[in-house]
Protein backbone atom coordinates (compact mmCIF):
# COMPACT_ATOMS: atom_id res chain seq x y z
CA UNK A 1 0.00 0.00 0.00
CA UNK A 2 0.97 3.54 -0.62
CA UNK A 3 2.07 5.62 2.66
CA UNK A 4 -1.00 7.71 2.47
CA UNK A 5 -3.14 4.52 3.00
CA UNK A 6 -1.13 4.17 6.15
CA UNK A 7 -3.56 6.47 8.15
CA UNK A 8 -6.85 4.01 8.11
CA UNK A 9 -4.77 1.16 9.39
CA UNK A 10 -3.03 3.79 12.19
CA UNK A 11 -6.48 5.39 13.37
CA UNK A 12 -8.08 1.99 13.77
CA UNK A 13 -4.78 0.77 15.21
CA UNK A 14 -4.75 3.61 17.84
CA UNK A 15 -8.55 2.98 18.59
CA UNK A 16 -8.37 -0.11 18.86
CA UNK A 17 -5.80 0.23 21.77
CA UNK A 18 -7.11 2.78 23.62
CA UNK A 19 -10.01 0.25 23.97
CA UNK A 20 -7.79 -2.16 25.02
CA UNK A 21 -6.42 -0.01 28.03
CA UNK A 22 -10.48 1.14 28.27
CA UNK A 23 -11.37 -2.64 29.92
CA UNK A 24 -8.48 -2.21 32.59
CA UNK A 25 -10.36 0.97 33.12
CA UNK A 26 -13.89 0.12 33.54
CA UNK A 27 -12.82 -3.13 35.82
CA UNK A 28 -11.65 -0.50 37.85
CA UNK A 29 -14.34 2.64 37.67
CA UNK A 30 -17.43 0.06 38.01
CA UNK A 31 -16.66 -0.85 41.55
CA UNK A 32 -17.66 2.74 42.31
CA UNK A 33 -20.00 3.54 39.44
CA UNK A 34 -22.79 1.13 37.77
CA UNK A 35 -22.11 0.40 34.38
CA UNK A 36 -25.08 1.97 33.14
CA UNK A 37 -24.55 5.17 35.15
CA UNK A 38 -20.94 4.98 33.51
CA UNK A 39 -22.21 4.55 30.16
CA UNK A 40 -23.75 7.99 30.57
CA UNK A 41 -20.99 9.80 32.35
CA UNK A 42 -18.32 9.32 29.94
CA UNK A 43 -21.17 10.02 27.17
CA UNK A 44 -21.51 13.69 28.80
CA UNK A 45 -18.14 14.33 29.39
CA UNK A 46 -17.37 13.32 25.47
CA UNK A 47 -20.08 15.28 23.87
CA UNK A 48 -19.32 18.59 25.72
CA UNK A 49 -15.23 18.10 24.79
CA UNK A 50 -16.52 16.81 21.22
CA UNK A 51 -19.43 19.70 20.65
CA UNK A 52 -16.68 22.56 21.66
CA UNK A 53 -14.48 21.03 19.06
CA UNK A 54 -17.07 21.69 16.43
CA UNK A 55 -17.68 24.64 17.55
CA UNK A 56 -13.94 25.70 17.17
CA UNK A 57 -13.71 24.14 13.40
CA UNK A 58 -16.73 26.14 12.70
CA UNK A 59 -17.94 22.87 10.75
CA UNK A 60 -21.30 23.38 9.30
CA UNK A 61 -24.77 21.09 10.11
CA UNK A 62 -26.49 20.11 7.90
CA UNK A 63 -28.44 16.93 8.40
CA UNK A 64 -30.32 15.02 5.84
CA UNK A 65 -34.06 14.01 6.84
CA UNK A 66 -33.43 10.33 5.36
CA UNK A 67 -30.62 9.60 7.21
CA UNK A 68 -32.05 10.93 10.76
CA UNK A 69 -32.79 6.65 11.11
CA UNK A 70 -30.18 5.70 10.39
CA UNK A 71 -27.92 7.89 12.75
CA UNK A 72 -30.71 6.91 15.34
CA UNK A 73 -30.11 2.98 15.29
CA UNK A 74 -25.92 3.96 14.69
CA UNK A 75 -26.08 5.60 18.22
CA UNK A 76 -28.76 3.09 19.74
CA UNK A 77 -27.20 -0.37 18.63
CA UNK A 78 -23.70 1.06 18.89
CA UNK A 79 -22.97 3.66 21.33
CA UNK A 80 -25.95 2.24 23.73
CA UNK A 81 -26.20 -1.24 23.62
CA UNK A 82 -23.26 -2.32 22.35
CA UNK A 83 -21.27 -0.23 25.11
CA UNK A 84 -23.72 -0.40 28.18
CA UNK A 85 -23.35 -4.63 27.52
CA UNK A 86 -19.39 -4.68 26.95
CA UNK A 87 -19.11 -2.67 30.26
CA UNK A 88 -21.66 -4.72 32.26
CA UNK A 89 -19.95 -7.99 30.52
CA UNK A 90 -16.18 -6.54 31.91
CA UNK A 91 -18.18 -6.04 34.98
CA UNK A 92 -19.05 -9.81 35.51
CA UNK A 93 -15.77 -11.15 34.34
CA UNK A 94 -12.67 -9.64 34.05
CA UNK A 95 -10.57 -7.18 32.02
CA UNK A 96 -9.16 -10.37 29.80
CA UNK A 97 -12.32 -12.18 28.97
CA UNK A 98 -13.81 -8.67 28.16
CA UNK A 99 -11.16 -8.05 25.24
CA UNK A 100 -11.03 -11.82 23.90
CA UNK A 101 -14.92 -12.16 23.87
CA UNK A 102 -15.50 -8.38 22.07
CA UNK A 103 -12.60 -9.14 19.72
CA UNK A 104 -15.33 -11.49 17.88
CA UNK A 105 -16.29 -8.00 16.78
CA UNK A 106 -14.49 -8.61 13.10
CA UNK A 107 -16.00 -12.04 11.97
CA UNK A 108 -19.22 -10.21 12.53
CA UNK A 109 -18.26 -6.97 10.43
CA UNK A 110 -17.21 -9.37 7.84
CA UNK A 111 -20.60 -11.43 7.65
CA UNK A 112 -22.45 -7.68 7.89
CA UNK A 113 -20.43 -6.58 5.21
CA UNK A 114 -20.60 -8.90 2.63
CA UNK A 115 -24.96 -8.77 3.70
CA UNK A 116 -25.47 -5.41 3.95
CA UNK A 117 -22.94 -3.83 1.66
CA UNK A 118 -21.90 -6.45 -0.91
CA UNK A 119 -18.55 -6.88 0.05
CA UNK A 120 -16.86 -10.00 -1.11
CA UNK A 121 -15.41 -12.60 1.06
CA UNK A 122 -12.18 -13.29 -0.27
CA UNK A 123 -9.28 -15.70 0.79
CA UNK A 124 -7.12 -13.02 2.31
CA UNK A 125 -10.19 -11.38 4.93
CA UNK A 126 -10.88 -15.45 5.82
CA UNK A 127 -7.15 -16.03 6.24
CA UNK A 128 -6.79 -12.95 8.39
CA UNK A 129 -9.68 -13.59 10.77
CA UNK A 130 -8.75 -17.19 11.16
CA UNK A 131 -5.53 -15.87 12.58
CA UNK A 132 -6.39 -13.33 14.15
CA UNK A 133 -8.83 -15.36 15.93
CA UNK A 134 -6.60 -18.24 16.73
CA UNK A 135 -4.50 -15.66 18.20
CA UNK A 136 -6.54 -14.12 20.52
CA UNK A 137 -7.47 -17.62 22.29
CA UNK A 138 -3.61 -18.00 22.68
CA UNK A 139 -3.46 -15.17 24.22
CA UNK A 140 -6.45 -15.60 26.85
CA UNK A 141 -8.44 -18.45 25.91
CA UNK A 142 -12.37 -19.17 27.19
CA UNK A 143 -12.81 -18.39 31.11
CA UNK A 144 -16.34 -19.28 31.91
CA UNK A 145 -15.53 -20.53 35.40
CA UNK A 146 -17.09 -17.83 38.14
CA UNK A 147 -20.90 -17.30 39.78
CA UNK A 148 -21.61 -14.66 36.98
CA UNK A 149 -18.91 -15.00 34.04
CA UNK A 150 -21.28 -16.69 31.75
CA UNK A 151 -23.77 -13.93 31.71
CA UNK A 152 -20.73 -11.68 31.33
CA UNK A 153 -19.33 -13.36 28.43
CA UNK A 154 -23.18 -13.21 26.95
CA UNK A 155 -23.44 -9.81 27.37
CA UNK A 156 -19.92 -9.12 25.74
CA UNK A 157 -20.74 -11.75 23.19
CA UNK A 158 -23.84 -8.96 22.68
CA UNK A 159 -21.73 -6.15 22.19
CA UNK A 160 -19.12 -7.28 19.70
CA UNK A 161 -22.41 -8.24 17.95
CA UNK A 162 -23.57 -4.74 17.97
CA UNK A 163 -20.59 -2.94 17.50
CA UNK A 164 -19.88 -4.46 14.22
CA UNK A 165 -23.19 -3.63 12.88
CA UNK A 166 -22.96 -0.63 14.35
CA UNK A 167 -19.44 -0.68 12.24
CA UNK A 168 -20.98 -1.20 8.96
CA UNK A 169 -24.07 0.60 9.38
CA UNK A 170 -21.75 3.83 9.40
CA UNK A 171 -20.84 3.24 5.87
CA UNK A 172 -24.28 3.31 4.51
CA UNK A 173 -24.60 7.62 6.00
CA UNK A 174 -24.49 10.05 3.33
CA UNK A 175 -21.14 11.75 2.99
CA UNK A 176 -22.85 14.80 4.25
CA UNK A 177 -21.26 14.65 8.04
CA UNK A 178 -17.52 15.06 9.01
CA UNK A 179 -16.94 11.94 11.56
CA UNK A 180 -16.47 14.15 14.20
CA UNK A 181 -20.41 15.09 13.64
CA UNK A 182 -21.30 11.12 12.96
CA UNK A 183 -19.60 10.82 16.43
CA UNK A 184 -21.62 14.02 17.63
CA UNK A 185 -24.82 12.41 16.65
CA UNK A 186 -24.40 8.81 18.02
CA UNK A 187 -23.26 9.97 21.38
CA UNK A 188 -26.46 12.58 21.45
CA UNK A 189 -28.58 9.63 20.56
CA UNK A 190 -26.71 7.38 23.59
CA UNK A 191 -27.44 10.09 26.14
CA UNK A 192 -31.33 10.81 25.58
CA UNK A 193 -31.87 7.01 25.31
CA UNK A 194 -30.09 6.53 28.70
CA UNK A 195 -31.31 9.61 30.37
CA UNK A 196 -34.89 8.07 31.37
CA UNK A 197 -32.31 5.34 33.23
CA UNK A 198 -30.42 7.94 34.85
CA UNK A 199 -33.72 9.77 35.97
CA UNK A 200 -34.68 6.33 37.66
CA UNK A 201 -31.64 5.78 39.22
CA UNK A 202 -30.54 9.52 40.37
CA UNK A 203 -30.20 8.42 43.50
CA UNK A 204 -27.59 6.44 42.96
CA UNK A 205 -25.46 9.98 42.07
CA UNK A 206 -25.40 10.41 45.41
CA UNK A 207 -23.19 7.84 46.53
CA UNK A 208 -20.44 8.80 44.19
CA UNK A 209 -17.69 10.75 45.33
CA UNK A 210 -16.73 12.48 42.58
CA UNK A 211 -13.85 14.24 44.20
CA UNK A 212 -11.56 10.16 44.22
CA UNK A 213 -8.60 11.13 42.32
CA UNK A 214 -9.28 7.14 40.67
CA UNK A 215 -13.06 8.21 39.64
CA UNK A 216 -11.97 10.75 37.89
CA UNK A 217 -8.94 9.97 36.00
CA UNK A 218 -11.51 6.97 34.61
CA UNK A 219 -13.94 9.23 33.65
CA UNK A 220 -11.48 11.90 31.87
CA UNK A 221 -9.92 8.60 29.96
CA UNK A 222 -13.45 7.11 29.43
CA UNK A 223 -15.34 9.88 28.18
CA UNK A 224 -11.89 12.40 27.04
CA UNK A 225 -9.98 9.80 25.51
CA UNK A 226 -12.13 6.54 24.89
CA UNK A 227 -15.02 7.97 23.55
CA UNK A 228 -14.82 11.37 22.26
CA UNK A 229 -11.21 10.96 20.49
CA UNK A 230 -10.87 6.70 19.63
CA UNK A 231 -14.06 6.85 18.58
CA UNK A 232 -13.57 10.17 15.92
CA UNK A 233 -10.56 8.29 15.03
CA UNK A 234 -12.68 5.08 14.43
CA UNK A 235 -14.78 6.73 12.79
CA UNK A 236 -12.71 8.28 10.09
CA UNK A 237 -10.72 4.74 9.61
CA UNK A 238 -13.73 3.27 8.70
CA UNK A 239 -14.40 5.28 5.46
CA UNK A 240 -10.02 4.72 4.85
CA UNK A 241 -10.66 0.83 5.09
CA UNK A 242 -12.96 -1.64 3.68
CA UNK A 243 -15.41 -2.84 6.29
CA UNK A 244 -14.25 -6.41 6.11
CA UNK A 245 -11.05 -5.86 7.00
CA UNK A 246 -11.24 -2.81 9.24
CA UNK A 247 -12.75 -5.33 11.73
CA UNK A 248 -9.48 -6.73 11.96
CA UNK A 249 -7.69 -3.56 13.73
CA UNK A 250 -9.98 -4.38 16.35
CA UNK A 251 -7.88 -7.61 17.58
CA UNK A 252 -4.94 -5.35 18.44
CA UNK A 253 -6.81 -4.82 21.73
CA UNK A 254 -6.93 -8.03 23.34
CA UNK A 255 -2.78 -7.38 23.18
CA UNK A 256 -3.11 -3.75 25.19
CA UNK A 257 -5.83 -5.23 27.08
CA UNK A 258 -4.33 -7.99 28.78
CA UNK A 259 -0.50 -6.31 29.09
CA UNK A 260 -2.31 -3.88 31.09
CA UNK A 261 -4.42 -6.50 32.92
CA UNK A 262 -1.57 -8.44 33.76
CA UNK A 263 0.17 -4.97 34.98
CA UNK A 264 -2.25 -3.36 36.93
CA UNK A 265 -4.91 -5.74 37.90
CA UNK A 266 -2.33 -8.87 38.49
CA UNK A 267 -4.29 -11.03 36.03
CA UNK A 268 -2.56 -13.96 34.69
CA UNK A 269 -0.38 -13.69 31.38
CA UNK A 270 -0.02 -17.00 29.79
CA UNK A 271 3.00 -18.55 27.63
CA UNK A 272 0.85 -18.32 24.45
CA UNK A 273 0.55 -14.12 25.06
CA UNK A 274 3.35 -13.82 22.49
CA UNK A 275 2.41 -16.75 19.91
CA UNK A 276 -1.18 -14.97 20.07
CA UNK A 277 0.04 -11.66 19.62
CA UNK A 278 2.31 -12.39 16.58
CA UNK A 279 -0.49 -13.83 15.10
CA UNK A 280 -2.87 -11.10 15.62
CA UNK A 281 -0.53 -8.77 13.81
CA UNK A 282 0.74 -10.75 10.98
CA UNK A 283 -3.11 -11.07 10.44
CA UNK A 284 -3.60 -7.38 10.12
CA UNK A 285 -0.20 -7.00 7.91
CA UNK A 286 -1.89 -9.57 5.62
CA UNK A 287 -5.25 -7.59 5.49
CA UNK A 288 -3.39 -4.26 4.66
CA UNK A 289 -0.61 -5.59 2.35
CA UNK A 290 -2.97 -7.94 0.49
CA UNK A 291 -5.85 -5.44 0.30
CA UNK A 292 -7.88 -5.92 -2.99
Amino acid sequence: MKNKNWLGPLLLSLSASIWGGMFVVVKIVVNYIPPVELVWLRYLIAIVILSFVSWLKKEEWVINRSDLGLIFLIGLIGNTISIVTQETGTWLSNAQTGAVVTSATPTFMILFAWWLLKEKLTKVKLLSVTMATVGVFCIVGIHLNGQHVFWGVLSLIVAALTWALMSVLIKLLSGNYSTLQVTIMSTLVAIICLSPVMVINRHVFVHINFLNPIIITCLLYLGAISTALAFVMWNHGLHLVSAGNSGLFFLLQPIVGTLLGWLFLHEELTWGFLIGGFLIITSVWVAIRFED
